[in-house]
């Protein structure tokens, strides 16, 4: 089980409060977007609005505002170095999934992921294979998985876009079992993240016969967790860590 944005249900997301309340609920990794502040440090948040990274409490872009000024806005906003710290120290073996959407300084989140002793504890993801490569360049020990589809701006959230996605993922439903050997080729990557609405039995046979677990993402509700668990997929991404281990108990 993997904590999306740690325990959001629980403490804002992305935030160390929230990755605490992950470990604590018993999951097994603390899902995490990384964002590069321009000329500064990496930091943890999904992207550069500022409603997400402020929990609503202002809009617009992040644009070049430093770590300083974003914390006069978002005091808990943190950086990726705190959060692995974190992680090494009071995470009880719990592990990262580095979800990156970022095109460029994939190598240095790998050296932050290396220097904190957490290499063998981290898969990243990534949709676009060059940036797979990258983190593989830099450190071997890390576990790289291919995420499908590309949900950059976040569609898949909109209810009032919901029949459109759910007519585009059809059609990716269906020829995704004969093409995981070439996506999974071109990145070098031996883990799969799927959207929820995507695994299929076919889909989740097809990946372990090229010795690939599949986790999905993002599941938040016990119906669809029983009907995953049913098709054999080998973990799921939640916002709601409590609710999966209830589901998966009863």
């Amino acid at each position: 089980m993997i904590g999306h944005r740690g325990a959001p249900h629980i403490a804002p997301e992305n935030t160390i409060a929230s990755f605490r309340a992950a470990v604590d609920l018993g999951v097994d990794l603390v899902e995490f977007d990384v964002l590069a502040l321009p000329g500064g440090p990496l930091v943890v948040a999904h992207s550069d609005r500022l409603d997400e990274i402020t929990h609503g409490l202002a809009s617009g872009r992040v644009g070049d505002r430093s770590l300083a000024e974003l914390r006069e806005l978002a005091p808990d906003l943190p950086t990726l170095d705190e959060v692995l710290e974190c992680l090494s120290l009071e995470g009880n073996d719990v592990g990262a999934h580095v979800d990156l959407k970022l095109r460029s300084r994939a190598d240095e989140v790998a050296a932050a992921i290396e220097h904190y002793g957490l290499g063998e504890r981290t898969v990243v993801s990534a949709f676009h294979a060059d940036v797979l490569r990258d983190v593989a360049r830099t450190s071997p020990r890390i576990r790289l998985a291919f995420t499908y589809p590309e949900d950059r701006l976040g569609v898949a959230r909109h209810r009032a876009l919901g029949p459109v996605v759910r007519t585009a993922l059809s059609g990716l439903r269906a020829s995704l079992p004969a093409r995981l050997p070439r996506l999974l080729a071109r990145s070098g990557a031996t883990a799969l993240m799927l959207n929820h609405t995507l695994v299929t039995r076919a889909a989740v046979r097809r990946a372990g016969q090229l010795g690939v677990p599949v986790l999905a993402w993002t599941v938040d509700d016990p119906a669809e967790v029983g009907r995953l668990v049913a098709l054999g997929v080998d973990g799921v991404i939640t916002n709601d860590p409590g609710m999966v281990v209830a589901t998966l108990a009863a």
